[in-house]
């Protein structure tokens, strides 16, 4: 798949007759919301586990130094945390190319911390994406984040950044104060 996915995102849901949509965040959408929206709520999904996997040539890092960001894994039992926003469905225009280093979008259901539930949409970069990563250590991981810096800023900044943003939410995840722990002794 190509690292700008921003025209598939347009094809891949139908808009018409709605007013809004929600939008479920687990990464830079829980701390930058650059985007106008209706409403925002914290939300959960189940059965994704957000990791350091995609990597990042356009925003925390450039083609030639991938900086690392965020993507969903299918791990069954677990639950993410994030923050869910209703948006008019010309938000998606920004988001489209936002989002368009390899993340496509998905429907996800949504539970709300207050106990109602909603379907959603999230970006997901999948590991056909030509800027897919995958796993590594999480030394090495945090060291590629400490040394990247792309147009949107310093790699580490993300991470801490969404580090706060978890702990404000009350939200655990162990991957992302793993790396935050690596990334903070270097």
């Amino acid at each position: 798949m190509t690292l700008d996915t921003s025209s598939l995102n347009k094809s891949r849901h139908d808009f018409s007759g709605r007013d809004s949509v929600w939008l479920f965040g687990y990464g830079s959408l829980i701390f930058k919301a650059d985007f106008p929206y209706l409403e925002r709520r914290p939300a959960s999904i189940r059965g994704w586990a957000r990791r350091f996997w995609q990597g990042s040539h356009d925003h925390r890092g450039t083609p030639e130094a991938p900086g690392r960001v965020l993507t969903l894994i299918e791990s069954p039992g677990a639950v993410c945390a994030g923050m869910a926003y209703r948006v008019a469905p010309a938000v998606f225009d920004h988001l489209d190319v936002r989002e368009k280093n390899g993340y496509l979008r998905f429907s996800t259901p949504m539970a709300f911390t207050d106990g109602g539930h909603e379907e959603g949409l999230v970006y997901i970069a999948t590991e056909d994406n030509a800027a897919f990563l995958g796993g590594a250590p999480d030394a090495d991981i945090a060291a590629q984040i400490a040394a990247s810096h792309g147009p949107s800023g310093a790699n580490r900044d993300y991470l801490l950044e969404l580090a706060a943003a978890l702990r404000e939410l009350g939200a655990e995840d162990e991957h992302v104060f793993g790396l935050e722990a690596y990334l903070l002794r270097l």
